[in-house]
């Protein structure tokens, strides 16, 4: 069975993440989206059981994507499936020269590591978990951001995000 790893932070889970990981779900076996605590991102708005229930809803339709979560190195995580290729989906040229860093940077760390980048889908180029925080902060509309099953749970968490 060959899996594919879609790690990330998800602070929160976009329409954006969704592309890829439907797409990596029509490619791949199994997927596992792979919620990683970053300590180089401050104040998520979420916590990582929170994004770990969103991401769950989000995903549910897809019948061989699982939702997991992290805390270490990706390139250790990836070890415990045999053959896993890490996927990485890419808005921009700077997500590239980010992501063929990291790429670089696992295979350091793990040298059985393989990672496939998929272009974002042109009609979610704009969208990132940062962009949807900003503008749930300032009771802006999600629509067509983010799932619409998680627009209210974002609203409400950003309204409490703001006290």
């Amino acid at each position: 069975m060959k899996t594919a790893i879609c790690p990330g932070s998800f602070d929160p889970i976009t329409l954006g993440h969704l592309n890829i990981i439907r797409r990596a779900a029509n490619i791949f076996d199994h997927v596992v989206v792979c919620i990683m605590c970053n300590p180089s991102k401050t104040s998520p708005m979420f916590t990582i059981e929170e994004k770990l229930e969103m991401a769950r809803k989000a995903t549910a339709k897809y019948k061989n994507v699982t939702v997991e979560t992290y805390e270490g190195w990706l390139a250790d995580y990836v070890k415990h499936f045999d053959g896993a290729v890490i996927i990485k989906g890419l808005r921009a040229a700077s997500d590239f020269d980010y992501e063929f860093q990291m790429d670089i940077i696992n295979k350091r760390l793990n040298s059985d590591i393989e990672t496939m980048f998929l272009p974002s889908d042109q009609k979610y180029t704009f969208i990132s978990s940062t962009m949807v925080r900003e503008m749930a902060r300032y009771g802006a509309d999600l629509d067509g951001l983010v799932p619409d099953e998680l627009i209210d749970f974002i609203k409400q968490k950003a309204e409490q995000w703001r006290k």
